[in-house]
């Protein structure tokens, strides 16, 4: 198990890679380490660190996940945000219609398919090890990771955030253990599929946890929307998913 090193900053940048036969546009941020100087050794890992895919809601690739980004680097991660939409326009909302009408219109196979090649582009960054690489995602980006998590054999840790839980038999197929955050209160993800979800996980060994936070709704994580956000709950989650990433890529 690699030590965990501290950054002494952050750097964040726009990028593109290569899709399935278009270009993905996407966020990338990075901690930066100290450099040595005056006798003193640096404090960069030697073989990168560990590196995220970070998956946006319906609303696009905006601020607010730009933001998590940050305090991924801010925790030692490199994490690479990719727009979901860039097959659509790059479009960013707010409106709930909107979202919905591109969330609808987002295949989930292309979507698959592009973010095969932001791992790529990600195992590929000097700054990151290749072997070492999760994904996190929030509603429905949290979707597409637990699709990859059967999928894609170079990711080694998937979170997803409020996500539609897969049908049970698809479970077996996991290729990285898995940790699922549940708001009790979710309109839209019911406590039946989550129980589906653990149920799933326990019969073909998967490994996995899943945490429920009862007077949660359905985007308690994003400070943006304040009719939903929790910030204890949000806080708490948040602890849960370093340690989880830092157990299975640290």
């Amino acid at each position: 198990m690699a030590t965990t090193v501290t950054p002494s900053s952050v750097a964040s940048e726009p990028v593109q890679f290569p899709g399935d036969g278009i270009t993905v546009t996407g966020f990338l941020a990075r901690p930066v380490f100290a450099q040595a100087s005056a006798g003193r050794p640096t404090s960069q890992p030697p073989l990168g660190v560990p590196a995220i895919l970070l998956l946006h809601e319906w609303w696009g690739l905006n601020d607010q996940i730009k933001q998590v980004a940050r305090r991924l680097a801010e925790a030692g991660f490199v994490a690479l945000a990719p727009d979901l939409y860039s097959r659509c326009g790059h479009t960013v909302t707010a409106d709930p219609q909107e979202a919905s009408a591109l969330m609808a219109a987002l295949s989930s196979q292309w979507a698959l398919r592009d973010l095969n090649g932001a791992t790529q582009y990600l195992k590929a960054r000097p700054f990151a090890d290749p072997l070492r690489v999760g994904v996190i995602g929030f509603s429905m980006g949290g979707m597409l990771a637990l699709d990859l998590a059967g999928h894609n054999s170079d990711l080694k840790a998937t979170v997803a955030f409020y996500a539609k839980a897969p049908p049970l038999e698809t479970v077996a197929y996991y290729l990285s253990p898995v940790q699922f955050h549940h708001a009790g209160k979710d309109a839209w993800v019911t406590r039946k599929e989550v129980d589906t979800l653990r149920q799933g996980l326990e019969q073909n060994r998967k490994p996995g946890e899943i945490h429920i936070y009862p007077e949660a709704d359905h985007g308690f994580f994003n400070e943006t929307r304040p009719e939903a956000y929790r910030a204890q709950d949000a806080a708490l989650a948040w602890d849960r998913t370093l340690q989880f990433l830092r157990n299975n890529l640290v």
